[in-house]
């Protein structure tokens, strides 16, 4: 079976067909969950967060049969993400895409479940320290982009679960949570 990074490929993505849009429905909604499906999983194996239209991305193509998605399939597959909330566009001109591979609801979950399992119940860490401490190595926190990470954050602290609070610079801010 064919691998990109970690990733084992499904059967589909050696498939010439695949990477070209389907026009009887059935078929191309078919096409649409495979790839929705591949691109969170592939994203979230390479722990990856945006996808831009217009640069090199490994998943959109596939040499070994020589194929590679057009800028309209991608578009239509990234699109079919962002309908269910598992993505947004973070343009107007959809060049780049945040991938929610975790629904930010989600995300805020995995914090909180983090802070528990440390023991960080009412403790205070920086931003960055989340993402990127020795806490949180081996976590799906640890490199988790900043964007999604505040979002969490956000949701939490209207929660009532932590308090954000600003220092000199955004490598300054914190959290003070209180579970």
């Amino acid at each position: 079976m064919q691998k990109l990074g970690d990733l084992k490929l499904p059967n589909f993505f050696n498939y010439p067909p695949y990477f070209t849009l389907q026009p009887v429905r059935d078929t191309r909604e078919k096409q649409v969950q495979l790839w929705k499906e591949l691109i969170l999983d592939y994203c979230r194996t390479q722990k990856i967060f945006v996808i831009g239209l217009e640069e090199e991305f490994p998943l959109f193509s596939n040499p070994v049969i020589e194929r590679t998605l057009s800028h309209e399939a991608k578009e239509a597959f990234l699109s079919a993400l962002v309908a269910e909330g598992r993505a947004e566009w973070m343009d107007k001109g959809h060049k780049k895409c945040l991938i929610l591979w975790h629904r930010i609801q989600d995300w805020a979950d995995l914090i909180l479940r983090f802070v528990r399992e440390n023991g960080l119940e009412d403790s205070v860490m920086t931003v960055e320290e989340i993402r990127s401490g020795t806490e949180s190595r081996g976590t799906e926190l640890h490199g988790m982009d900043r964007t999604v990470l505040m979002r969490a954050l956000k949701q939490l602290e209207h929660k009532g679960k932590l308090a954000i609070f600003k220092g000199t610079s955004a490598d300054d801010e914190g959290v003070k949570f209180s579970l």
